[in-house]
């Protein structure tokens, strides 16, 4: 019998990264070209942004509420950030292992922390940059959504989020071209899924 390297189904893959560094596209990009992932829907009581979808970008929920699931235990992961809270409830994270699908979180580093303290052999950590400071600047000023002071609150919880990612992620990709940015995605789940511990039916296979 020909033994071969077996695909881990259900890895919690986590892209993080500063506002305004195209972790969100380079996760959409990604989603096209690997059918076997799903994007996890996060909650958040921010408001929505331009044609932002309840459900589909976000389930955008009051304060009350999002604080209610708190208490309950309803959340995988969340934190508060830039004066909103975000979250990946358990539900959602079911709803897409059920379908036999890998998932992929877009969120914040404190939450990709939080994913990995429980689900520590499944879940790979990605940290996003921009080529440099200026560049995510320019990229937050061209968004149009956010005034001057936002910007600059967001610039210096950037730098917040590159000490942890240097703690506490595994991979770094530098966002200056999406192709080449999704292609190296890929590569580090492809090397993630050949640990010997997604494989161990292989060395089964070996020593019968």
């Amino acid at each position: 019998m020909k033994v071969k390297i077996l695909k881990n189904k259900n890895l919690l893959l986590v892209l993080s990264a500063p506002s305004g560094a195209g972790k969100t596209t380079i996760a959409r990009e990604f989603i096209k070209k690997h059918s076997d992932f799903s994007i996890s829907i996060s909650s958040t009581t921010r408001k929505p942004r331009g044609n932002e979808k309840n459900g589909v970008d976000y389930f955008f929920l009051s304060e009350n509420d999002f604080k209610k699931k708190i208490d309950d235990g309803q959340f995988l992961e969340w934190a508060k950030v830039h004066d909103n809270y975000y979250g990946t409830s358990f539900n959602e994270v079911e709803r897409i292992r059920e379908m036999g699908k890998n998932v992929l979180f877009d969120i914040d580093v404190q939450g990709g922390i939080n994913v990995k303290k429980k689900y520590p052999s499944d879940t790979i950590l990605v940290f996003i940059l921009p080529p440099s400071p200026e560049i995510l600047k320019k990229r937050l000023l061209s968004r149009n959504t956010d005034s001057l002071a936002v910007i600059e609150k967001r610039l210096q919880n950037a730098k917040k989020e590159i000490k942890m990612a240097m703690q506490k992620y595994e991979y770094i990709i530098i966002n200056d071209d999406l192709t080449k940015a999704v292609l190296e995605l890929e590569n580090v789940v492809s090397a993630f899924e050949r640990k010997i511990e997604f494989n161990e039916e292989v060395f089964r296979e070996w020593l019968k």
